[in-house]
């Protein structure tokens, strides 16, 4: 089969022609020369003009760049003015120098903006090993504060690309406690995508008031049901890094608890632009072709559920046999298989585009099969499963597996 062109798209872009402001909150995104190419943007600056309460989670990779330990520490006093974040480097496994790297982004950060460095969060993604070019840094931030903008959110999307084909953003209202609240989010991820948080990163801001021993539960809560709901590939990076700040400019009365006022309101509408972000970072995935969605059913249990969610997801013979549009049911129930995941084969139902291609112990036959290979020609696919084993279910993002994937990869630094 002849290799399909990976287009550049920006799906989001159709829902949100212009990004939504979020009183209160700059952002910018500049060329600084860390990516070689003339124009690319490689530095993003978010700032909110008022200190804003802070919650955060990080990938729990043993290996982790010198801008996660520095933003680690940040996120422990619950209150931040800014992030920032370049593209091209990912400062990660250089020793005592990353680490002085990661303050002094900090510190030039915080001499801009007047405030100070531990109000700064960094972050940085690209190539493992390499050193950071910190002078051109240093300029990107005087540069980057000099452009700060309430309608800069799309700039500083675009900065914190690496492989990624489009600019990831998202926009939320909602009513909270009789006050309207505005909530905003960028993330960037390709390739080296599982994140167990908590090279995925993504910045969420919103007006609302809450302390942050509430955002940090709401945040927690908002990432296992999204970003850790993704796989490209099953690998986690070093970088993987959420971050949260909210300003209180809102007026709202302040979210200390789940029981306090709107409350829930908020939750379901950052779960609503986390969630949107993490498709598009399946979406996204280096090579894909199709966004997928892997819906578990009927599981003994969630721990099962999830496993078996996630061998579909990362299996590489699904995955590649949905690049090729091949209703081939017998990889998905193999990996299932081979997970040694219980179920009861007669009660087992496979579906592929809505199509029933096994059930009651076999195949639904060629019929089917043809009707699933049609549905696997749209951009987007659902593989169902239902395990007839228990009432469990569990849901995860993931994408085709083609051609590019190999060539992204196999010459990402050279």
């Amino acid at each position: 089969m002849a290799a399909k062109t990976r287009k550049p798209r920006n799906d989001i872009a159709r829902h949100h022609p212009a990004p939504l402001r979020v009183p209160g909150f700059r952002y910018a995104g500049v060329h600084c020369g860390v990516k070689a190419k003339a124009g690319d943007l490689d530095l993003a600056l978010i700032e909110s003009e008022v200190p804003a309460a802070a919650a955060a989670v990080f990938t729990r990779s043993t290996v982790v760049g010198a801008p996660v330990e520095w933003s680690r520490e940040i996120a422990k006093s619950g209150r931040a003015r800014a992030i920032v974040a370049n593209s091209g480097v990912s400062n990660v496994a250089m020793g005592a120098r990353g680490r002085r790297d990661a303050a002094a982004m900090a510190a030039a950060t915080a001499k801009a903006l007047g405030c100070t460095a531990k109000e700064v969060f960094v972050a940085s993604t690209g190539v493992i090993g390499e050193p950071l070019p910190m002078a051109k840094i240093r300029s990107g931030i005087t540069k980057a504060s000099s452009e700060l903008d309430s309608g800069g959110l799309r700039a500083a999307s675009e900065a914190i690309r690496t492989t990624d084909t489009f600019a990831k953003f998202a926009c939320e209202r909602a009513l909270v406690a009789r006050k309207n609240v505005r909530l905003a989010g960028i993330a960037k991820g390709s390739g080296m995508i599982e994140p167990d948080m908590a090279t995925m990163l993504s910045f969420l801001v919103t007006d609302v008031a809450a302390t942050p021993s509430y955002l940090r539960g709401a945040l927690k809560r908002v990432v296992d049901q999204t970003y850790n709901r993704v796989t490209v590939d099953g690998e986690g990076s070093t970088s993987d890094s959420v971050v949260l700040l909210a300003n209180g400019t809102a007026g709202n009365p302040v979210l200390r608890s789940v029981s306090s006022p709107g409350a829930k309101r908020f939750e379901t509408a950052l779960l609503d632009v986390a969630e949107e972000l993490a498709r598009m970072l399946a979406r996204d995935g280096e090579g894909a072709t199709k966004l997928v969605t892997v819906n578990v059913t009927g599981a003994a249990n969630p721990a099962e559920a999830e496993r078996a969610a996630r061998r579909i997801a990362n299996s590489m013979l699904v995955k590649t046999a949905i690049f090729g549009r091949d209703p081939n049911w017998g990889r998905i129930l193999q990996t299932i298989g081979a997970g040694r995941i219980r179920l009861a084969l007669p009660r087992v139902e496979v579906k592929l585009c809505g199509v029933s291609v096994f059930k009651g112990g076999a195949s639904a036959g060629t019929a089917a099969r043809k009707r699933a290979e049609r549905g696997l020609e749209q951009d987007e696919v659902e593989i169902s499963v239902h395990l007839g084993a228990g009432r469990s279910s569990a849901r995860i993002w993931t994408c085709d597996l083609s051609y590019d994937y190999v060539r992204i990869n196999a010459e990402y630094t050279t």
